[in-house]
């Protein structure tokens, strides 16, 4: 029968490091905690991504925040995804308090209390840092894949972008390419066909309502200037301490489409703007996705491969991605397959269906001598975990039951004066706080069709002017007083665009 000595040897030879190294907790036998013997993770294999997945109530949010204040002390800057609120507590210094002495107390490790550098962001109308992104910044391929198009509405939407491009037409907001789509179906319908090929009033019809679906569920106040830049997610305090970035989530859990469009924006963004680092000593960037199925669940086939492809490729760029679920089912094997450090919380099994989400869940962990890893996940205590991590030879460790260690800031919501007093001293939200609607893709067309019009009004009346009095209106007269009575009528302008071609064409 192996021995708490034969263990401790197995667990801290299995998670040795010659490197820098996050201790997350103790290791657990039957049980107990069993002293000195750390679980520990290498901050080179940080950029391997990860899933912290359990119940709710097990200690998800806990093993969030030690992650967090960890990475923030190595000066490695943090964006977390708040969904439910519970993080915010990382600005403020904890409270020692007597069971986390005791625990603490078990494992061997001295606690102490500390605050870390936080900027507190926002998807929406909330108090913080503002975060948008333009419309041509996702390019055609991103944005339809958001949108879940078509090859063929796929297709349209890269006309459109090219349209743009050519005309020197920045779109920037949802209602610049809205815009653009009922210009290409009606006023420049002909300007388009001539030089672009025909396209389907249909197909940009499928185009618009899926557009206005987004817009529904925020899509209107993301999309728009100014920016967000990726260099303010990296951003390092007086003290040497990493900025830990929260995003505060907690008014559009009820929309998904929205938080999974912000999401892939921002990876595709992170990669397409950061450096290559290739086997750095520890990561640029480490990013929790709370919630993480609001994701995956919204998402067709192309944002799935969309998401996968990014998850690949972008820990070269020194950025670590860790899921946060209930089950880890949640998350599609394909992206499961790329997560190297794994801390899986108690799973409570109440049906048949959850009883077989064990067994496939304690599949996906390294066998063990030590324990029954279906039995154990379904007795781990508040803020005990299965961890397995990858080594500094990208090896898998040994699968440790771990005791946590406990959060050093405030465990608990920061009050509302709190966060204004947060707000209030961040140069970000001030950046960030402008709304820019400078001439985009909307104005250029509305001022080209006024144009038209007015050419149009101008020229009829000039050949009303020029022709002998009768009693017979001239075909001039017929066509300059009808433009000038429905200047206003937007559906009788296409009218016009219609019957006279060319002629009001600029």
């Amino acid at each position: 029968m192996a021995t708490a000595s034969d263990f401790s040897k197995h667990i801290n030879e299995g998670y040795a490091s010659k490197g820098e190294s996050i201790i997350l907790g103790g290791a657990i036998l039957n049980g107990e905690a069993v002293a000195d013997t750390f679980v520990k993770v290498p901050l080179k294999t940080l950029n391997r991504h990860g899933l912290i997945a359990g119940a709710t109530g097990t200690g998800k949010t806990k093993t969030i925040q030690v992650l967090s204040e960890q990475l923030s002390s190595f000066g490695i800057p943090v964006l977390m995804m708040d969904i439910k609120g519970d993080f915010s507590g990382i600005a403020k210094e904890g409270e020692e308090k007597p069971f986390i002495t005791e625990r603490h107390a078990k494992i061997n490790i001295p606690y102490s209390t500390a605050s870390f550098p936080v900027e507190l962001m926002s998807l929406s109308q909330q108090n913080g840092v503002r975060l948008r992104a333009t419309v041509s910044e996702f390019g055609p391929v991103l944005f339809s894949r958001i949108l879940d198009l078509n090859d063929t509405q796929a297709g349209v939407v890269s006309v459109i972008f090219k349209y743009c491009d050519d005309q020197k037409m920045p779109l920037l907001d949802l209602k610049d390419i809205k815009k653009v789509l009922n210009y290409i179906t009606e006023e420049g319908k002909d300007e388009i066909e001539e030089n672009y090929g025909k396209i389907s009033t249909a197909t940009t019809g499928i185009i618009l309502r899926k557009i206005i679906e987004l817009e529904q569920q925020g899509g209107d106040i993301f999309f728009g200037e100014k920016s967000f830049e990726i260099d303010d997610l990296m951003r390092i305090d007086e003290n040497g301490k990493g900025y830990v970035n929260i995003i505060r989530l907690t008014d559009i859990q009820d929309k998904p489409k929205l938080f999974s469009t912000f999401m892939l924006s921002l990876l595709a963004e992170i990669y397409q703007q950061m450096p290559e680092k290739g086997d750095a000593e520890q990561p640029e960037l480490v990013i929790f996705i709370d919630e993480a199925h609001l994701i995956f669940n919204e998402a067709s086939k192309a944002l799935l491969d969309q998401i996968e492809t990014i998850i690949k490729l972008i820990r070269s760029k020194g950025i670590g991605v860790y899921f946060v679920t209930q089950n880890p089912m949640d998350v599609p094997a394909s992206v499961l397959a790329q997560l190297g450090l794994k801390i899986q919380h108690a799973l409570r099994a109440f049906t048949a269906n959850d009883r077989q989400a064990i067994k496939q869940t304690s599949d996906n962990y390294p066998t063990s001598i030590y324990y029954k890893t279906d039995e154990v996940l379904t007795s781990l205590g508040i803020g005990e975990a299965f961890v397995t991590a990858l080594n500094e030879k990208g090896i898998p460790t040994p699968l440790a039951a771990t005791m946590m260690r406990a959060p050093m800031s405030r465990m608990d919501v920061l009050t509302d004066a709190e966060i204004t007093e947060i707000n209030g001293k961040s140069k970000l939200v001030r950046k960030y706080s402008e709304e820019i609607d400078r001439e985009s893709a909307y104005e250029i067309l509305t001022k080209k069709i006024e144009s038209a019009i007015q050419q149009a009004e101008e020229q009829a009346q000039a050949q009303e002017e020029s022709k002998p009095e009768s009693n017979e209106p001239s075909t001039a007269s017929v066509i300059g007083k009808s433009v000038v009575k429905v200047v206003t009528s937007a559906t009788f302008i296409r009218g016009v665009f219609g019957v006279l071609g060319k002629l009001f064409r600029k």
